[in-house]
């Protein structure tokens, strides 16, 4: 089932509460970072010398948890009402927020956050399904870049309510305040209609190998791999800057600021661009969703590099537009994934992909930045970051090879 040439009804209403969704996912997943302090504070003793490293598994429990749930309901997404996964993915983490503000002990926050892991693990995999299913494929671009446009904006606005509500009322009612807009957001998803009820008669039955050609199509895999680079590079740097501003003997806060200001404007434009201009593309160059990503991170990487060592307050200009290019890769990147695999199976490949960017990914950026900044310094760090950059570039540009092919095979099994 696919919305060839049209979209579907109710997609735009669909497509505005996934995006409020996904602003909230990843509000609730930075909040956590700007009241570590505040957390710290609470939980442990001044003389503590593993208090970072404790606080620090919170988000090791979120992520792995993320990780591992995603392909189990990403499975399930693939057999039952995807809404009804979405709605209970959303309750699940907005409860889960909210009771990390009730945490007691070290303990019990502990295992609040792996519960947001869980519902987040839900949600990955459905929400960008369930908009491939209501959008055709030649807007598909610009409306996976809409959705996507959440990461950047979310991610700030947590850091921002983190450390406003964290500030005047404590570092508890920061979750509290987060938990009743999530809750109401996954109760409307009960009353949405699942894209694929309309079509069941006209939708192939899933089959073993459906699963096994997914794993088998070759841009799937490089979009994988060049996702996983990428990932590698926002997760690290997301985590490391603090610690690079400090060697580059900038004020944290000050420079936190602004960098959180830079991440939400250029960020934000960036992922809107980039699926404009893929799917504008997409007429002349069918491997436009590899192009444009792969470019981009050509383009960030010399950016970033010039960042290294061109000096304050000069670097937030080059930062700046670093950052915008390694944004551009959003929408196009998460829509070659939706376009190469077959709606029965889509929310297992968004699903398996979250596996595997996260587990190769930042997870171990986290600890590799820090053990070669801890033996160098952040410079060399961040350097090593440059190189990571542009091997995701290439990946891209690789894969351009057989992005148009294998559209072309799901699109004319899907209309058949």
């Amino acid at each position: 089932m696919e919305p060839v040439g049209k979209t579907l009804s109710g997609a735009r209403s669909a497509l505005f509460l996934l995006l409020a969704i996904n602003l909230f996912n990843y509000i609730d997943r930075q909040i956590l970072a700007a009241l570590e302090p505040d957390i710290r504070a609470t939980f442990f003793a001044p003389d503590d010398v593993n208090r970072m490293t404790k606080t620090g598994l919170l988000a090791v429990a979120f992520f792995v948890t993320y990780m591992l749930s995603a392909p189990v309901l990403g499975l399930l997404a693939d057999r039952i009402s995807r809404w009804v996964i979405v709605g209970i993915a959303v309750i699940l983490w907005s409860l889960a927020s909210g009771a990390s503000g009730l945490a007691a002990t070290f303990g019990i926050l502990f295992a609040t956050r792996i519960f947001v892991g869980i519902g987040e693990g839900g949600y990955g995999p459905a929400a960008p399904t369930i908009i491939s299913d209501l959008f055709p494929i030649q807007i598909r671009g610009r409306v996976m870049a809409i959705f996507c446009a959440a990461i950047p904006v979310g991610s700030a606005l947590g850091y921002v309510i983190g450390g406003l509500v964290g500030a005047h009322l404590g570092w508890r009612w920061a979750f509290y305040l987060v938990t009743p807009p999530g809750l109401l957001l996954g109760l409307l998803c009960f009353w949405q209609r699942d894209p694929r009820v309309a079509v069941v008669q006209k939708t192939p039955r899933r089959s073993i190998r459906d699963y096994r050609n997914l794993f088998h199509t070759r841009s799937y895999l490089i979009n994988c791999i060049a996702m996983t680079l990428t990932t590698f590079v926002t997760g690290g740097l997301g985590f490391w800057v603090p610690a690079y501003l400090r060697y580059r003997n900038q004020s944290p806060e000050m420079g936190m600021t602004i960098f959180g200001l830079i991440t939400v404007v250029a960020g934000l434009v960036s992922t809107l661009l980039g699926g404009v201009i893929a799917d504008r593309l997409r007429s002349r160059f069918a491997g436009s969703y590899f192009w444009v990503s792969g470019i981009g991170m050509l383009i960030a990487c010399p950016f970033f590099i010039a960042t290294l060592y061109i000096p304050f307050p000069v670097t937030w200009i080059t930062m700046f537009f670093a950052i915008f290019f390694l944004f551009l890769n959003t929408g196009p990147s998460n829509t070659a994934l939706a376009n190469v695999s077959l709606p029965a199976v889509r929310a297992t490949a968004f699903a398996a992909n979250i596996l595997v960017i996260h587990a190769l990914g930042d997870v171990q950026a986290f600890w590799l930045l820090g053990y070669i900044g801890g033996h160098t310094n952040m410079h060399v760090a961040f350097l090593f970051v440059s190189g990571i950059i542009f091997l995701s570039g290439l990946a891209w540009l690789v894969g351009v090879k057989y992005l148009p092919a294998d559209t072309a095979a799901v699109e004319s099994q899907t209309s058949a």
